[in-house]
């Protein structure tokens, strides 16, 4: 049977792996000048344009990763060719990747943090496109008019990366399954996230905008329910929790319907803390909801003395009768002017021994097959033309100065064995 389209929602993506590449740059080329009366006109073979960049850039209106698919690979375009008369390639287009306010983005390989990006506009280049290869107009001298020598265009990196979602918002709305959160938030904002009578009816974080006034505005985030153990990962908790962390006020609903609510906080704000002790410091307001049944509005004296003694701002709301909500919304309003965003804390240096980029290593593979591997050499073996002697003999001086010849022969090679760097192999010849 054939599934129906359109019926199965999309999963709420927050992290995701994939890879990026930028673009290698044009090759130069060898040309002579052709003119008529100007037999010997010279070299005027022109440069590779550069390669094109990959950059990340923050998009406000996105909220979730689910354009990205695992391991996708995106590719910024290679740079053009010289051409003749000098005329140097075009440079490749950048390639610049959206992604939504919040995004943290590590080298999967290394896990080291390269931005995180937060702001409207921010972008972060992740991988630089190659230069362009020069032209053989660079290499005439006094000796050697006419060169027959040109670079290819240098490759273009590719990495492998993580992108890890935390939800921006003023103010976050926490508590058990079920307490009503999503009903506050389809309430008092913009919102439509999904609600029923069931627990975890909300599997992924919502957001909307509050509009107080045509002035005022705050980004209110619903955080799927939580669980004793959340902090540990039963259920989704730390998926979940992290969410919070980027919050700067909470919302603690209490379900009114809860045997005990007041166990219901304590197990919460108990989670909180085990996951990130900042989160215990964020500022409150707790809000038992449902305080339109009776049932519930018997509860409230009770749990306003208990959390009294806690020095916890408390009050009763109803998101179905809409009880009290706007006293709670400028509640959060008038505590989030008291509560300025957190100065960003200056990193410390990261300490990174320092790799000589002539560095190299020779592996004897077979009896008769030596690899060379080192980013400066396969770098310069990428960029030769082994069609042209100029370009040939270049990369031979470029062998013997970094001192890989005499490794070489130290190490024992013989004539008639196979070198190999990077995807290139040649016969070693005395």
């Amino acid at each position: 049977m054939q599934p129906i389209q359109g019926m199965i929602k999309p999963m709420f993506i927050d992290s995701i792996v994939i890879q990026v590449e930028s673009g290698k740059g044009g090759d130069g080329i060898v040309h002579m000048h052709r003119e008529k009366y100007r037999p010997r006109g010279g070299p005027d073979g022109g440069d590779g344009g550069k390669g094109g960049d990959v950059i990340f850039e923050v998009l406000p209106t996105l909220n979730v990763l689910n354009k990205f698919r695992p391991n996708e690979v995106f590719k910024a375009l290679d740079g053009k060719n010289g051409g003749p008369s000098n005329r140097s390639g075009k440079s490749g287009k950048d390639l610049v990747i959206t992604v939504p306010p919040g995004t943290m983005i590590f080298n999967e390989e290394s896990t080291e943090l390269l931005g995180d990006l937060t702001a409207p506009g921010q972008r972060l280049t992740v991988a630089k496109g190659g230069r362009g290869g020069r032209g053989n107009q660079h290499f005439a001298t006094s000796r050697n008019q006419m060169p027959l020598t040109a670079e290819r265009g240098e490759p273009g990196e590719a990495f492998t990366l993580r992108l890890e979602l935390k939800i921006l918002a003023d103010v976050g709305l926490v508590g058990m399954p079920n307490a009503g959160k999503s009903s506050i938030l389809a309430a008092a904002s913009n919102a439509r996230p999904k609600i029923a009578s069931y627990p975890f009816t909300t599997l992924e974080p919502n957001l909307g905008v509050v509009m107080l006034d045509p002035d005022r505005s705050m980004v209110m985030a619903d955080i799927p329910g939580l669980i004793e153990g959340a902090s540990e990962g039963t259920g989704l908790g730390i998926q979940f929790l992290k969410h919070v962390q980027r919050t700067r006020v909470l919302i603690h609903v209490l379900d009114g319907w809860s045997e005990d609510p007041l166990k219901d906080y304590e197990t919460i704000n108990q989670e909180l803390e085990y996951f990130d002790e900042g989160l215990a410091r964020l500022p409150q307001i707790v809000v038992l909801n449902k305080i339109d049944l009776p049932e519930v509005a018997e509860k409230l004296p009770a749990l306003k003395k208990a959390l009294k003694r806690k020095n916890v701002a408390f009050m009763g709301v109803s998101a179905v009768a809409h009880t009290n909500l706007k006293e709670m919304l400028w509640k959060a309003w008038d505590i989030l002017q008291e509560t300025p965003l957190e100065a960003a804390e200056e990193a410390m240096p990261v300490y990174r021994a320092e790799v000589d980029p002539n560095a190299f290593e020779i592996d004897q593979e077979e009896e008769d097959l030596w690899r060379v591997s080192g980013k400066a050499i396969e770098r310069a073996a990428a960029m030769t033309w082994w069609d042209q002697p100029g370009s040939l003999r270049m990369f031979q001086r470029k062998f013997a100065g970094m001192g890989i010849e005499k490794a070489l022969r130290e190490a024992g090679i013989k004539a008639g064995d196979t070198v190999v760097v990077g995807e290139w192999e040649f016969d070693w010849q005395e």
